[in-house]
């Protein structure tokens, strides 16, 4: 079988409505996912994937207000695209995860082609607010777990929360994939830090509420976030299930893989380096026998 073109997984671009202002565009083979949030003067576009194939263009088509850009974090397969718009806003922790997009080789473009390379990042933090019009939506900040550049967008009118790769249904990578050998990672901060990123959103997202990931299925139930609380609990206390079968063919191409395990718990995973994890499996476990 001959290879697929790059531009049907990377750039080949499906869009739906979730309801009538909110547009889902999936791209990855159908397996990640953009949201477009319109308000009555402007529409927010979260990520730009890859930068493949005109994903402004493909946009620009879906409304007719003024396209808001930000990013959810800045990992390739989120940011790299940037280039399309004049300006983008970014997380103040984007400089961290930089070179897991612009280090020479790490996607399939050319960042300086686009028509705006040298676009204007405009840093946002906790509590900013985007007003679309009739339509506000808060930005948080999350504590580092999946990576260093993580944004939250809370939609309270539409009761959406949009969770980057920090949420996902059936699992999320947990493993540093910042490319930078300068980035902080320690694995005791990253698993405390998942759970408090998830008790903040189950404080606000109760069951009427949709979760809107960025992999793997879209929307999911806020219930995920008191699964992620209690895998986090479960490695603690040595019950987690850890898996050396990664079974995520995407995660399997990752040059890490062999070092990674997936850590599971109820309905929810995350892929780790097994070293890692088993620095602090059980700990809490241990603490209790000899406390």
């Amino acid at each position: 079988m001959p290879d697929m073109p790059i531009e049907l997984i990377f750039g080949n671009y499906m869009a739906w409505k979730y309801d009538d202002s909110t547009w889902i565009i999936s791209f990855m083979d159908g397996t990640e996912y953009i949201y477009l949030l319109e308000g009555d003067e402007y529409a927010l576009l979260t990520d730009t994937g890859y930068g493949i194939n005109n994903l402004r263009a493909f946009a620009e088509k879906l409304t007719d207000r003024k396209i808001l850009v930000a990013n959810t974090h800045y990992h390739p397969d989120h940011s790299a695209g940037n280039g399309e718009w004049e300006e983008v806003m970014v997380a103040e922790g984007w400089m961290t995860d930089a070179p897991s997009v612009e280090r020479e080789g790490a996607g399939p473009y050319d960042l300086s082609s686009y028509p705006h390379p040298d676009y204007k990042k405009i840093i946002v933090h906790d509590g900013d607010v985007i007003d679309l019009g009739g339509r506000r939506i808060t930005i948080w900040e999350a504590y580092p777990a999946h990576c260093n550049s993580s944004l939250f967008f809370i939609d309270e009118d539409h009761r959406l929360a949009l969770t980057g790769d920090e949420f996902e249904a059936a699992q999320t990578m947990m493993y540093d994939n910042s490319c930078n050998p300068d980035a902080p990672y320690d694995v005791r901060e990253r698993i405390d830090n998942m759970k408090a990123n998830a008790a903040r959103l189950r404080c606000v997202c109760d069951d009427d509420w949709k979760l809107l990931p960025n992999h793997n299925g879209t929307p999911i139930a806020p219930s995920y976030l008191d699964e992620y609380m209690e895998l986090a609990d479960a490695i603690d206390a040595g019950a987690a299930r850890i898996e050396d079968r990664l079974n995520h063919r995407f995660v399997e191409m990752d040059p890490k893989a062999p070092e990674l395990c997936r850590v599971r718990h109820g309905h929810c995973s995350i892929f780790i380096k097994k070293a890692e994890v088993m620095k602090i499996y059980g700990s809490k476990a241990g603490e209790a026998q000899h406390g």
